[in-house]
């Protein structure tokens, strides 16, 4: 029984990085312990189990969407593989399900309803869902309108806002650009708000308990005083820098103290 470790794998690394996937391995545990079952066609298969499947398959169909999967893409898709500690077996799971997700008779309505219901109204595993699958896209360079279109339909399967959804593209390509480093341009005014899922309309004082929610979210102590292990903190350092540097950005703009 590996699937939940699997799964712990995916949800570790939506919340905190690579190095968060230990921490999801260890939670994921639970997975495995025979929670009820789902039907995914004709073979029954735990809540655990899905997560991992869905997370694939809807990452080949939308790596197929606009009728080629590029290399950029599947490499980009053994990365986050990779990235999760996968063993072979459960490399080769992850194949054959991104593979079937490129399947022109893929039921993507089908499976999102399934996986939604699984998920129920925890939003943290709609965001890990859908923070995986924006890193596959964004991470390939690919986010053209077709995959755009797709990623949204994904999200509202998941009770995923637009706001939400932009919150999260904001904070996986500010991730991206601290990975480049060298050079990396100053985070825009557009993105420092997307990044803190606020409206330039907002309050100062909105800013701020955004900015405090995701910090309380995503701080290594935090994670730490959550069972992550101190030395595997710095993929979580490198997003809360992505956090209080969108901050800093709109305090800047506002004037703010």
């Amino acid at each position: 029984m590996w699937l939940g470790k699997a799964v712990g794998g995916i949800l570790g690394l939506a919340a905190a990085g690579p190095l968060g996937s230990l921490l999801g391995v260890v939670l994921g545990h639970q997975f495995d312990q025979g929670y009820r079952r789902v039907s995914l066609g004709a073979r029954p298969a735990a809540d655990g189990g899905l997560f991992f499947t869905t997370t694939f398959a809807v990452m080949g169909h939308i790596a197929k969407v606009d009728g080629r999967v590029s290399e950029q893409e599947i490499e980009i898709a053994r990365r986050i593989m990779h990235e999760m500690r996968l063993t072979p077996p459960q490399v080769q799971l992850a194949i054959e399900h991104f593979t079937r997700g490129k399947t022109r008779g893929y039921p993507l309505a089908g499976e999102l309803a399934a996986l939604g219901a699984v998920i129920g109204r925890r939003r943290d595993l709609a965001h890990a869902f859908l923070e995986i699958q924006t890193r596959a896209i964004v991470g390939a360079g690919s986010l053209d309108q077709a995959k755009r279109e797709l990623l949204w339909r994904v999200a509202q399967a998941l009770r995923i806002g637009r706001t939400e959804l932009a919150q999260i593209e904001a904070l996986v390509r500010a991730r991206e650009q601290q990975a480049r480093a060298v050079g990396r341009s100053a985070v825009s005014l557009e993105e420092a708000y997307q990044v803190l899922g606020v409206r330039p309309s907002a309050a100062d004082k909105e800013v701020k308990t955004a900015y405090r929610r995701l910090m309380n979210r995503h701080h290594p102590d935090k994670l730490v005083a959550r069972g992550l292990p101190s030395s595997l903190t710095a993929d979580a350092e490198q997003k809360t820098q992505s956090i209080s540097a969108a901050y800093e950005r709109v305090k800047t703009e506002r004037g703010m103290k």
